[in-house]
């Protein structure tokens, strides 16, 4: 009997976060990192990856992420587990230099060749980024679980951040909105042939242009946009930043299959969650229909980069990102003074 992975955990990929508002309030009795001159990026900021300072030339970028299938094939999880979790390092700017392994798999249930194939999907995207998996930990568990932690290298002039954007800066999208949304219809058996090829195609693109746009004058930001969707993520730059965001929906790039999907009811729990933590500091426009307020807030899992830079640094950027094969980039909006999100449509 063929095991289905999505069958064997109650969530699947970045929709499997613990909801923004309650990670919040987890969060709030954290330490302050301010005892570590050298720790450049902590926890204040929500930011991608922590990057703690070496010398004046190098830092270490150190992340982890992992969560439960969000697709069958076990390959392919391990795929996008793995292009997921590299997906911080390059948001930061840096260059990943190895991974560690995260296995945690129900033994009884799965058929060793099955964690095989799993742990191969992984290690073909760490072959693909020039990385080798040096380690890891593996542990008997009731669902599924697969990821890495990613150790990358970056100059210490050179990180992004998410919490540096400036007032009238552009907000450029990379990959389009709706892997949520794909997933939800995989879920209750609705997802075409060709939405898994569109899904699958963007979950497993490497975001490596975040280490040239590190090199990039006018690059002022960056994060890449994973399970609180767009809004989430976006608002974290706001936070960060003490800046407001105006975005217009229209111009958000969304795969052409999950908007008719989305068109037609599917979205994810997860959406939902997502538009509880942070709705109140949203400003929606008259005339917006529910299904395009759940694709704002739809978990990305293995989602874009999502850039902040000056006006001068438009053209670079985009040209940049369609050299290396994101071709739907869109610029969906600029910075502004105040504090929330304002959709347009």
């Amino acid at each position: 009997m063929t095991v289905r992975l999505t069958e064997l955990s109650h969530g699947g990929g970045c929709g499997c976060k613990i909801a923004p508002a309650v990670l919040q309030e987890i969060l709030a009795q954290a330490p302050a990192m301010s005892g570590f001159a050298d720790l450049l990026v902590g926890t204040e900021s929500s930011d991608d990856a922590a990057v703690y300072r070496l010398n004046d030339s190098q830092a270490i970028v150190a992340t982890t992420d992992f969560f439960m299938p969000i697709v069958d094939d076990p390959f392919d999880f391990g795929r996008i587990a793995a292009t997921n979790a590299l997906s911080d390092i390059y948001a930061m700017g840096g260059k990943p230099l190895f991974a560690l392994a995260i296995v945690g798999m129900p033994v009884g249930k799965l058929p060793t060749d099955v964690i095989r194939q799993i742990l191969a999907g992984g290690e073909a995207v760490c072959a693909a980024a020039g990385i080798p998996i040096a380690g890891g930990h593996s542990i008997d568990s009731p669902e599924p679980i697969y990821g890495l932690v990613g150790i990358g290298v970056v100059h210490p002039d050179k990180i992004k951040r998410n919490d540096q954007a400036q007032a009238g800066d552009a907000l450029i999208l990379a990959k389009p909105l709706g892997i949520g949304v794909f997933a939800d219809a995989m879920k209750k058996g609705k997802l075409s042939k060709a939405g898994y090829e569109q899904m699958l195609a963007s979950t497993t693109q490497l975001n490596t242009p975040g280490i040239a746009l590190a090199e990039m004058a006018g690059v002022n930001a960056m994060t890449d946009v994973t399970g609180f969707g767009l809004l989430g993520h976006l608002l974290e730059i706001c936070r960060g930043s003490g800046l407001s965001a105006d975005i217009r929906f229209a111009d958000v790039p969304v795969h052409p299959l999950a908007l008719e999907l989305a068109q037609a009811g599917f979205s994810p729990g997860a959406a939902e969650r997502n538009w509880a933590s942070y709705g109140h500091e949203v400003k929606m426009p008259d005339g917006m229909t529910e299904w395009q307020r759940k694709l704002l807030c739809d978990p990305q899992t293995s989602g874009g980069l999502l850039v902040v830079c000056d006006e001068g640094a438009v053209a670079s950027v985009m040209d940049e990102i369609s050299r290396q094969g994101f071709t739907q980039a869109r610029m969906i909006g600029r910075m502004g003074q105040g504090n929330g999100v304002a959709v347009a449509l």
